[in-house]
């Protein structure tokens, strides 16, 4: 087995490349894949090209001690992050069920990492090692950097930096942050003094050399009143622009702080480029081979990531606390040559599945002056309308794909990412739809309306239904002229807070006149450090201070969920509940605009005369037994 190119994931490969002591060891949650899809392999290819020797420790077994020490301690300190997603994330459904499978695992074997890994993690290296820096980054660092509601406990978290016992968080993507980092121990700088970088969290008890910050409510206060973690939270969502943002510092007791400097800023074309060109193998260690390699390869190995950043600001999802609202591109060049190198790999079959990133039609920041004054702290560039200043232009994005179906080798390239349909209308140049429509889909588009009542929209940060209306009646329209038969394939969102009985009533009578069923529906996710969260947890909406309703209840959730698939016949009995729950048993019945049928009569012996096929049995008082045989035209030739 040979691994030559791929960082050290044991003592013997480290030694194999002369190293003695790293000068730092990177412990993560999911497996070693050395692909830039994958922000361990960035930053760790990042490191060695600033010329720091880097080993990986993936998956450790966190209940033993000696997982963590098998490169001694490194030089500089460790590197520690639960992966590519929220460990909790990882682990289990909304319904808080475990998840069987994990796709970054090899083999897709479940139960690799603990719960809250980075936390536990560093708790091990703490217990090994006393002094020795502690950085952490990744999600999950992320986006618990300030205390933070935890929905899988019910709880609300200190910051992770306390948690975790670590020195400092790396938060965003990480890539100026951990080479400034790395450059200032380097040089002999102690750790608890590096409070100077921008996108780093750190804790001290002396903030008189903080100019211009922002205290923010106590870890107490919040806890306390969830009021005022509404309001913390508003104050953090304002100040997440590296040009404009403020360094916010939050109390805890016994005078300690946790302060957020300012966000890094975000990467040059030409520093998005440095980062694809690094020599990654683009492949998992092969050490996993023998368990079948590691599932989520599957996914990116064709992919190519030509964005970073979004200014779509949805309320439920968590990219400007982490990657900004900035847009940042990559050159075609830099695409074209990843292109050339998918093109050469034996398994690729001539079809790129993915060109994009957050948002895939986003190449560029949403109006000039982002780049020098940063994002509005208090409008957002397409809700509730797109802004005057918006520049919606897809130019470039139609530049790009044109060069990439012109490779040879090349059959189609797919959009999978997703696509912001109202940018796509703000643009009065229908070139690109026209193309998107031609070339770039394979058989069905997935978009993201996510409902179609306008006040859940409102609490969602998305457009009008009215938009994605225009929206639909455009692509049906293109795909008529181009002779297309392609679908859409709507993402739709349940128990979103602002989501009552009647709305979700509302979207199935949507559903029903569309004459579609989705297979999937997405019950409302509380993860950490989004707008939605924070108003599931206070049960206010954090941008106006007002009250909204939050379902809760696990069985009022499945009956919003059962409504979007009212026609399978295993939620009847959740329709049937909700519908007369919410007033509407106007749409049981066998009118086209109902929605389901009301259960069968039942004659004198208890059996089933009428409805929907199942007898009713009258001493248990609920629907049992098979279907009533029908009679059909054999059985009546028969007795005749």
């Amino acid at each position: 087995m040979t691994t030559t190119g791929f960082l050290p994931i044991t003592r013997e490969e480290m030694e194999d490349r002369g190293i003695t002591q790293p000068d730092f060891v990177y412990v993560t949650g999911d497996a070693y894949v050395d692909h830039p899809s994958f922000g361990h392999a960035i930053i760790t290819r990042i490191l060695e090209a600033h010329g720091y020797s880097v080993c990986i420790i993936s998956q450790p077994d966190w209940k033993d001690e000696k997982s963590i020490s098998i490169f001694g301690c490194p030089r500089l300190g460790f590197l520690v992050s639960s992966g590519n997603m929220d460990s909790m994330v990882n682990h289990y459904f909304v319904s808080r069920k475990r998840r069987p499978s994990d796709a970054y695992t090899p083999g897709g074997e479940a139960g690799k990492r603990p719960d809250h890994a980075t936390v536990v993690y560093c708790n091990l290296i703490r217990r090994v090692y006393r002094t020795v820096p502690i950085i952490i980054g990744g999600i999950e660092a992320s986006l618990r950097r300030m205390a933070h509601y935890d929905y899988w406990s019910d709880s609300f978290k200190r910051s992770i930096l306390l948690d975790s016992q670590a020195d400092l968080i790396s938060y965003g993507m990480g890539e100026k942050s951990i080479v400034e980092i790395a450059d200032a121990l380097n040089s002999g700088i102690e750790v608890k003094d590096i409070s100077f970088i921008p996108g780093t969290v750190y804790k001290t008890k002396d903030i008189s050399g903080i100019y211009d910050g922002i205290i923010l409510p106590s870890y107490e206060d919040m806890k306390e009143d969830k009021k005022k973690y509404a309001e913390s939270f508003m104050v953090q969502y304002s100040n997440t622009d590296p040009f404009n943002g403020k360094a916010l510092l939050e109390g805890y007791p016994g005078g300690q702080y946790v302060v957020q400097n300012p966000p890094s800023e975000p990467l040059s074309t030409e520093e998005m480029d440095a980062v694809y060109a690094l020599p990654y193998m683009r492949t998992y260690h092969p050490s996993y081979e023998e368990k079948g390699g590691v599932p989520a390869i599957s996914e990116i190995k064709f992919s190519l990531i030509s964005n970073r950043g979004c200014f779509g600001g949805c309320n439920f999802c968590a990219l400007t606390f982490h990657q900004g609202r900035t847009v940042q591109v990559r050159s075609h060049e830099s695409i074209l040559e990843e292109a050339e190198l998918i093109i050469k790999d034996p398994d690729f079959k001539g079809y790129i599945h993915d060109v994009g990133g957050p948002t895939a039609n986003f190449r560029a920041p949403s109006c000039e002056k982002q780049l020098t004054q940063g994002v509005c702290k208090n409008r957002q560039c397409l809700f509730p309308k797109p802004c005057p200043n918006l520049k919606a232009d897809h130019q470039d994005y139609l530049e790009l794909l044109r060069s990439l179906r012109a490779l040879p080798g090349v059959k189609k390239v797919f959009i999978r990412s997703g696509i912001r349909f109202d940018y796509l209308l703000a643009d009065k140049d229908d070139t690109f739809f026209r193309e998107l429509v031609n070339y770039h889909i394979s058989g069905q588009l997935k978009v993201a309306p996510e409902h179609i009542s306008d006040e859940v929209l409102t609490r969602m940060g998305k457009p009008e239904n009215a938009v994605y209306e225009r929206f639909r009646k455009k692509y049906k329209k293109l795909n008529d002229e181009l002779g297309k038969n392609q679908f859409l394939v709507p993402y739709l969102m349940s128990s979103h807070p602002g989501s009552t009985l009647k709305e979700a009533v509302e979207l199935a009578e949507y559903l029903r006149d569309l004459g579609y069923m989705p297979e999937q529906v997405q019950d409302f996710y509380p993860t950490p450090s989004t707008v939605s969260t924070v108003m599931y947890y206070t049960g206010i909406d954090p941008r106006d201070g007002r009250p909204v309703y939050i379902c809760r209840n696990p069985h009022d959730k499945a009956m919003q969920r059962a409504l979007i698939q009212y026609r399978n016949p295993k939620n009847y009995d959740l329709v049937l509940e909700a519908l007369t729950k919410a007033g509407r048993t106007d749409l049981i019945g066998f009118d086209k605009k109902c929605l389901i049928r009301p259960r069968k009569q039942t004659d004198n012996r208890g059996t089933a005369a009428a409805g929907n096929g199942k007898g009713y049995d009258r001493a248990k008082g609920k629907m049992e037994g098979r279907p009533a045989k029908k009679k059909t035209i054999r059985n009546v030739h028969k007795k005749k």
